[in-house]
């Protein structure tokens, strides 16, 4: 018999841009192509009847919600908005799934999920993108909203009895909060549309660094600009590619200037993914300065095609376990210009022989860091708590039928 499963998160890919739309979508593709019967449970984003062109069914569970407040924080209003119609969606269909798979983005998703389905004997497994400390929630939310989320992480980890995460920190932090449950670290977030390497163009020339993501705090993506003016004193032509926009693009025009730097960087705002593919397979290097990031998707992406990654060594920065030193990138100890600009400049004059190693690394990463082995481990997981449960569970399913 098929399993019935929910994936459950406020965003979805194409209509929100980012990591998590792209892994939960992923995800839900991935199930359904093992023949399951999967819903994608999320808020509204697009015009008239919901996308059919998915393998599994896409409900919108809750109204349009305006996520993100003018400085790219998540605003509480959405999150408790679409908490609040996942738990009535849910609470609905209480009987009608094996497994919910739900964010833990909000983290208040998972206190509705674990009310909605409490006693109906539905496994629900929390996915958790990322673990903050405390201090991390202060500097993101301030000290009162940043205490209350913090304490709401806790409870929600306590309450969790399948923990999904992508990082070694992650998994760190999961226990260090309290986490009782099960714990699956996944091996890797790698899709099926990139396991298979594309033909590595040549870096263009003269050579380019490239950020692609938003322009938000966690990004500093504004420390970019005089790190490459730093590598130009060892690659004079260097160029320097910024994608996306966000609320510290003011920011970045401003460092762009104070290096005297229109003359070789660019804005080119979000482009479509065929630029951003063409792009990235163009560049000497990828840049990727972010603080905090919970798996680095980014990485494996550049190195699908041959691009060598620079990021920023961070507590809260776990894609630097993708990174292995001088095969396919290096990680600088700082965003400070003189660590960030050697780095990059490593990155660069690296040329040929690093690309040739960074395309080895992504070959032997699709054979095992793969969303295809993730929820291999997910639905054994679930296969194994269905195998616990009751006749009775079992006839509750045959009279919903």
């Amino acid at each position: 018999m098929a399993r019935r499963t929910a994936i459950a998160y406020d965003c979805l890919y194409p209509f929100t841009t980012g990591g998590g739309e792209r892994q939960y979508r992923a995800f839900a593709r991935e199930i359904a192509t093992r023949g399951d019967d999967v819903d994608y449970l999320t808020a509204l984003q697009w015009e008239g009847e919901p996308p059919t062109d998915e393998p599994f069914r896409v409900r919108a569970v809750s109204p349009r919600l305006d996520l993100y407040d003018s400085r790219g924080v998540r605003r509480s209003a959405a999150a408790l908005s679409f908490a609040w119609h996942l738990f009535r969606a849910l609470r609905r269909s209480r009987h009608d799934y094996d497994a919910v798979v739900v964010s833990a983005l909000p983290v208040l998703n998972v206190f509705a999920a674990r009310a909605a389905l409490w006693g109906s004997r539905t496994l629900v497994i929390a996915d958790y993108l990322e673990v903050w400390r405390r201090r991390q929630w202060l500097e993101y939310a301030g000290r009162v909203t940043g205490t209350v989320a913090w304490a709401l992480q806790r409870a929600a980890i306590a309450l969790t009895p399948v923990a999904t995460c992508h990082s070694d920190l992650s998994a760190r932090r999961l226990r260090a909060e309290g986490l009782r449950g099960d714990l699956l670290v996944s091996p890797g977030l790698i899709e099926a549309e990139i396991t298979a390497a594309s033909d590595c163009a040549p870096p263009s020339r003269p050579p380019f660094a490239l950020y692609a993501g938003r322009h938000i705090a966690d990004k500093q993506v504004e420390t970019i600009p005089a790190a490459v003016a730093e590598a130009r004193a060892i690659v004079p032509d260097l160029r320097l590619v910024i994608l996306g926009t966000g609320s510290s693009t003011p920011e970045v025009e401003r460092a762009i200037d104070a290096v005297d730097g229109r003359s070789w960087s660019e804005l080119r705002g979000f482009v479509t993914q065929a630029d951003l593919e063409t792009l990235m397979a163009r560049a000497a290097v990828l840049v990727n300065p972010s603080r905090r990031e919970g798996y680095g998707l980014v990485v494996v992406e550049a190195a699908a095609h041959g691009t060598p990654v620079v990021l920023v060594s961070g507590e809260g920065n776990a894609s630097t376990e993708l990174i292995d030193e001088g095969r396919n990138g290096f990680v600088a100890p700082s965003a400070s210009a003189e660590d960030l600009g050697t780095a990059i400049a490593r990155a660069v004059s690296g040329g040929e022989l690093l690309r040739e190693t960074t395309r080895h690394w992504y070959g032997e990463a699709v054979k095992n860091r793969t969303i295809a082995r993730t929820i291999d481990a997910i639905l054994e997981c679930v296969d194994a708590k269905s195998a616990s449960r009751s006749p009775r569970r079992r006839r509750q399913r045959a009279e919903n039928t």
